[in-house]
């Protein structure tokens, strides 16, 4: 068994989980390699950890058999982009605060590897969005987890969003910004604007308004086959483009055309686990003291 380690710039005092879990890795006897970056910022916390590493850019193959992430949720967006399409399972513990991405807190590092070695698990493979000619707007990674977004910079104006469904168009949102985002993403920044909580393995896409000025704009729920064109118009020359919180600078009147990509993510979710406990011990469902 192989599996990858990776982390972004840890607390010291967690940095402790990332031992644990190591041992119990190597009482295993496991192979283990850790990100580069990420060892040498472990190690420069008196780690003293010796093993193999990997790069960040292009140093990962199918032979891992499992990619464990130590943060919270935006490391676990980052351990996307590493992986890519590999089809690498995915796991995080969560160091971090809401962690609603990462499966296991912190103390239960251990739990981990049991589970994972006796099989109990499922693995889940989540929708990712693409965003097409990307790279032409100076964009390396074209595809995302959560969200694709457009929001308005250096104004207090609201832009204008076109939008267009497989071709036809729906409506121009007057507001602060689109988000267009994944089952995944539904608990995300789509949430925090009023948008819909989706299952991860629904098979839709869910477009928000950010702050619309257009009291009829309400969230948009659509088969994640839908290929979304949007344009954006405005007094400014550019507004900003969000994937999965990597910025970009995008040119007003700009045709952002957002399909499904063509490959999944693989992520493990293990059979004591489940998205409704999910929902009640991130998000507080049921929390209200009148239940």
């Amino acid at each position: 068994m192989k599996v990858a380690l990776f982390g972004h710039k840890i607390e010291e005092s967690d940095s402790h989980s990332v031992l644990e879990f190591l041992k119990a890795l190597r009482d295993f006897d496991v192979e283990v390699a850790f990100e580069s970056v990420f060892l040498t910022h472990l190690n420069n916390q008196s780690c003293a950890i010796e093993a193999q590493t990997f790069e960040a850019e292009g140093g990962l193959d199918q032979t891992y058999d499992l990619f464990v992430s130590f943060g919270g949720d935006g490391t676990m967006l980052r351990a996307v982009t590493l992986v890519k399409d590999l089809g690498i399972p995915i796991v995080g513990i969560n160091t971090g605060r809401l962690g609603y991405l990462s499966t296991f807190n912190k103390e239960e590092v251990k739990k981990v590897i049991t589970e994972f070695r006796s099989g109990a698990y499922t693995i889940e493979e989540r929708t990712l969005i693409y965003l097409e000619h990307a790279e032409s707007m100076g964009i390396p990674i074209d595809f995302a987890l959560n969200e694709i977004t457009v929001i308005r910079r250096d104004t207090t104006s609201m832009i204008t969003i076109e939008t267009y469904l497989d071709g036809e168009y729906l409506t121009s949102y007057w507001a602060d910004g689109l988000i267009v985002a994944t089952p995944t993403g539904s608990t995300g920044y789509s949430l925090s604007c009023g948008g819909p909580v989706l299952a991860p393995l629904t098979r839709s896409l869910v477009l928000t308004p950010i702050a619309p000025h257009n009291l009829n704009a309400r969230p948009l729920v659509v088969s994640e086959d839908t290929v979304v064109k949007i344009k954006v118009s405005g007094r400014e020359p550019q507004h900003v483009l969000s994937l999965d919180s990597r910025l970009a600078l995008v040119d007003t009147e700009t045709e952002l055309l957002i399909k499904k990509a063509n490959f999944k993510a693989k992520m493990v979710k293990f059979n004591s686990e489940s998205f409704i406990s999910t929902l009640r011990n991130k998000l507080l469902w049921g929390e209200d003291k009148r239940n």
